[in-house]
């Protein structure tokens, strides 16, 4: 595969078009060309990481954020352009999705939430204009043994990604009728005699991008000579994309038992706290990383817990005022469990490449008791 397929592939699972305005996201290093072979995921691209990728003879790293913040004037061996010239130098492309996984659905906010136990969480703020692409629903009749093979060729031509789940499709049985006319060639029944077979109607999405190409390989792997099928375009329904989630938990769970439940998913191994810590939380928000304004809002809509990764002082005072309990995990734990879900989905999806998880990306603190 090369850099530009995987990109695409990337793209699937976190559209980059969900991304803040202020973020710097996509292919930030390398050639679209390249082929790949051995894949890198990463919070952050740093010296350590980039060492390792080396020794593992990494092709392209997948980071978190960005290896790119600001416009480089210069790339140097020394000063802050180092990594990305030793990239270069070493031949590693990497591209970084940040905050389009932060604001997709099933992305690192909504996994914060399902630690919790949210139920039907909401995106809290720093919303932001996607329209995703549009979509068709392909519907074919096929003969019941062919079934499989269709669909497997439909879905391989990139047909049924429905938000983390991939293959989706639906069939029902029932019966087809056709009379060949001369000059047909059936793959069953005769010329001029009425045929009724046993079917299924097979029925799947299909992204614009893909519709050709799906329909290309229906008509491949298909076994009659003249293929029924009907598209239909569909029409979705208005979403709002942003970062932070809020909303109720399904049960109301003490802070503590929150805690342990957190750190279980998260591997933090310690937290800083604000506020009643003895209450019990009906009402959550979380939002990865830093997310500074964002705790205004979650304390205006009346949430009795805000779990993130750190917070400024005066944000911290903010929250102990308002009464809201916070749970500060550090700024990179609180994204780094997303990595594994991230490894699943490209190693689902891309089966010739091999996907690692970085050993060397850490959290730049150490914590301890004193």
């Amino acid at each position: 595969m090369k850099v530009k397929d995987i990109s695409a592939i990337v793209e699937q699972i976190a559209p980059l078009g969900l991304a803040q305005d202020w973020d710097n996201v996509g292919l930030l290093v390398g050639d679209p060309e390249r082929r790949i072979k051995n894949v890198l995921l990463t919070i952050d691209v740093t010296k350590a990481v980039v060492e390792e990728a080396r020794q593992l003879k990494t092709d392209l790293i997948l980071s978190y954020h960005p290896v790119i913040w600001d416009g480089l004037k210069q790339v140097l061996a020394t000063g802050p352009s180092r990594v990305v010239h030793e990239l270069i130098r070493a031949g590693i492309a990497v591209f970084s999705i940040h905050t389009a996984l932060d604001a997709v659905v099933g992305g690192v906010n909504d996994g914060l939430a399902e630690m919790l136990g949210i139920e039907d969480a909401k995106p809290l703020g720093d919303y932001v204009e996607y329209t995703p692409h549009e979509n068709y629903k392909l519907v074919v009749f096929v003969p019941v043994d062919a079934l499989k093979k269709v669909a497997n060729a439909i879905f391989k031509a990139g047909a049924g990604a429905i938000g983390n789940y991939r293959d989706c499709g639906f069939h029902t049985d029932g019966t087809g009728t056709f009379l060949p006319l001369a000059g047909a060639k059936p793959a069953i029944g005769k010329r001029g005699k009425s045929e009724a077979v046993h079917e299924m109607r097979f029925e799947t999405i299909v992204p614009a991008d893909r519709l050709s190409a799906v329909v290309a390989a229906l008509k491949e792997a298909h076994p009659y000579e003249t293929p029924a099928f009907d598209i239909f375009k569909l029409f979705g329904y208005e979403s709002r994309f942003g970062l932070g989630r809020i909303g109720r938990l399904g049960e109301p769970a003490s802070v503590n038992r929150l805690i342990e439940r957190v750190k279980k998913q998260t591997g933090a191994k310690a937290v800083g706290l604000v506020g009643d810590t003895k209450r019990l939380v009906e009402t959550a928000a979380v939002c990865a990383g830093t997310c500074g304004k964002i705790v205004n809002t979650v304390i205006a809509a009346g949430a009795d817990l805000y779990l993130t990764g750190e917070m400024k002082h005066h944000e911290a005072l903010a929250a102990q005022e308002a009464g809201l309990t916070c749970i500060c995990l550090s700024h990179t734990v609180s994204e780094r469990f997303m990595l594994k879900k991230v490894a699943g989905q490209l190693k689902s999806r891309m089966k010739q490449v091999t996907v690692k998880i970085s050993k060397k990306d850490a959290d730049p603190f150490t914590w301890k008791s004193v």
